[in-house]
């Protein structure tokens, strides 16, 4: 584990470069220098052997050559004894296949792990050790087929996660792609998933393909990359290999607790928010930084009561930003500032002003915040449950703070959410702002508005009732044509369903107002990013274009995590 001084340490040069390839333009990311440390790559086969492996083992070396830690790679099972294994950091699996080890070196690899150390599974170290349910807990999930090598559309789910934080939303890449027995999502924080319409031979539908996961005191990252040899020699996968490693070894903190059910608020689209004061945010790649201040980017569209708030957030430097929470609505930002609460980003300020401090009134476990937080050119994850008067305060899945309001002045049972820009040179980012009703599902919204691109909303045209009615975007004006609920799959406005015309799959099929029939066609599935699909074609509803205009029909069309495809329900 990183010492204080080595989180708080950061190297100049950038970690990764634009990788050809991804759709989205990659950060170029900061690394900490880390504290020396050991990895054992372990490589042994008793079943099918991939011609990958001599690569992938040399990867790994050059990973630790430029990020200093140290490789030992074997093929010989005789290295799991406890002795050995304690000389390491973190053990990679790399395409394992079979059983690979007896009894009692899978006792001394249990205690390994027991004792706070990480693993790394690389492609077919889910094809390994299937009557060994130590392992398949630890990786996550078993193989079960895969279809020819192709060419598939990875959607990346967390952006935040040192594995993953170089990448795009999406990114197009070649390799074997593996379906698994089970789906690992509510066991392990998925990461990673495949858009199965872009390829042929999925067959899971919800397809988690890297994720993490802590398991019994100790740390998992599992990525199904790495079938084929040009793998290994594209910088991005090798990034992914460099970020897990990092994890499991403890080098970096991310937040690998199980996430379901989460709405975004933002993930690249800032409908339902506004600028309050001075200075502003910059929005691209699906990542807002703040400009000048003080003001404050704050989520207008509602309030929220008792849930679940998550937030990926970087400094730069020696920077200052926080979390308003539980403030009524104002375009003023000292309204959240005397009537709210601030959970405080900078680390680096006074006792109760520092990360993960209720700003002046309770300050941080701070050897909790010391051993979870990542330092200025990493993304840290909060997690800011609000339950009653109360708010717990997790730094990348660790708990940090527990603070109960008493002031008559401030409450914390319903108000608004906002992101800080504290001023010029204070440069903090976010990414994926999230939100959970608790009691375990989404926020399901009452009836309003649906606000889609360029802040217009989901309109029935004329307010006509009659099944066909054209469904499209238009000014927000508070009637009845803009006012839809949810309800259980459906979404509904005047007494009937939104419905994809004739029940089509094709892209371009246009949405209408229908008598709701329980038919696929009136199915729709709210996204975490946004995106609202109908699971029948597996296409979203969108503008055509992005087009704003008034009266503008909408259709469906393949997702692509485009503005013109992101749409903000009440809560």
């Amino acid at each position: 584990m990183r010492t204080l001084m080595g989180r708080m340490a950061v190297l100049a040069t950038a970690l990764v470069t634009v990788v050809a390839g991804v759709t989205s333009t990659a950060c170029a990311e900061t690394a900490a220098v880390d504290d020396p440390y050991s990895v054992l790559v372990f490589s042994k086969t008793a079943g099918f052997r991939h011609d990958s492996i001599a690569v992938g083992t040399q990867a790994i070396r050059d990973l630790g050559a430029a990020n200093g830690f140290s490789v030992t790679a074997t093929e010989d099972a005789a290295a799991f004894t406890a002795a050995n294994l304690n000389r390491y950091d973190a053990v990679v699996f790399l395409n394992t296949t079979g059983d690979v080890l007896n009894a009692a070196q899978q006792t001394a690899f249990e205690g390994y792990i027991a004792a706070g150390n990480g693993y790394v599974g690389v492609h077919a170290a889910a094809d390994t050790e299937y009557d060994w349910p130590f392992y398949g807990s630890l990786v996550g999930a078993y193989f079960q087929q895969h279809p020819a090598i192709q060419s598939a559309r990875v959607v990346v789910e967390d952006r935040a996660h040192p594995a993953t934080a170089h990448l795009g939303p999406q990114w197009t890449r070649t390799d074997e792609w593996y379906s698994f027995r089970t789906n690992p999502r509510s066991t392990a924080h998925v990461l990673a998933s495949l858009d199965e319409s872009s390829y042929s031979g999925g067959g899971m539908g919800d397809h988690p393909i890297t994720w993490c996961k802590s398991v019994n005191g100790g740390r998992s990252f599992y990525t199904g990359f790495g079938h084929t040899q040009e793998s290994y020699a594209d910088n991005a996968v090798r990034q992914v290999l460099l970020g897990g490693i990092r994890y499991a070894a403890g080098q970096a903190s991310a937040d690998c607790r199980p996430e379901t059910g989460y709405t975004a608020l933002y993930n690249g689209s800032t409908t339902g928010w506004s600028q309050a004061g001075p200075g502003s945010f910059t929005n691209a790649d699906g990542t807002l930084t703040s400009v000048g201040g003080m003001g404050m980017l704050w989520y207008e569209a509602s309030e929220l009561r008792s849930y679940s708030l998550k937030a990926d957030w970087k400094m730069a430097g020696d920077d200052n930003s926080g979390i308003f929470i539980g403030f009524p609505p104002s375009s003023d930002p000292w309204s959240a500032v005397n009537n709210g609460y601030e959970i405080q980003i900078d680390a680096t300020d006074a006792a109760d002003r520092t990360t993960g401090a209720v700003y002046g009134f309770k300050g941080a476990d701070t050897a909790a915040r010391d051993a979870a937080l990542n330092p200025p050119g990493e993304w840290n994850t909060f997690e800011l449950l609000v339950e009653g008067e109360r708010v717990q305060i997790f730094l990348n899945g660790v708990k940090v703070n527990d603070f109960t309001n008493t002031d008559p002045v401030r409450s914390l049972t319903s108000g608004h959410i906002g992101l800080q820009n504290h001023g010029a040179g204070d440069d903090v980012s976010f990414r994926n702002v999230r939100v959970k009703a608790l009691g375990g599902t989404n926020p399901q919204p009452g009836p309003g508005p649906v606000r889609g691109i360029n802040g217009k909303c989901m309109d029935v045209s004329g307010a006509n009732t009659a099944d066909g009615t054209q469904i499209q975007l238009w000014t927000c004006n508070n009637t009845n044509a803009q006012v839809w609920t949810r309800t259980g799959q459906t979404i509904r406005a005047l007494g009937k369903c939104l419905d994809v015309s004739g029940g089509g799959t094709a892209n371009g099929t246009r949405v209408q107002l229908w008598t709701c029939n329980n038919s696929g066609a009136q199915n729709w599935v709210v996204e975490s990013n946004g995106a609202v699909r109908n699971p029948q074609s597996n296409r979203c509803l969108e503008s055509p274009g992005g087009q704003t205009g008034d009266g503008t029909a909408l259709r469906i069309w393949d997702c692509n995590g485009g503005a013109n495809q992101r749409w903000v329900f009440p809560t």
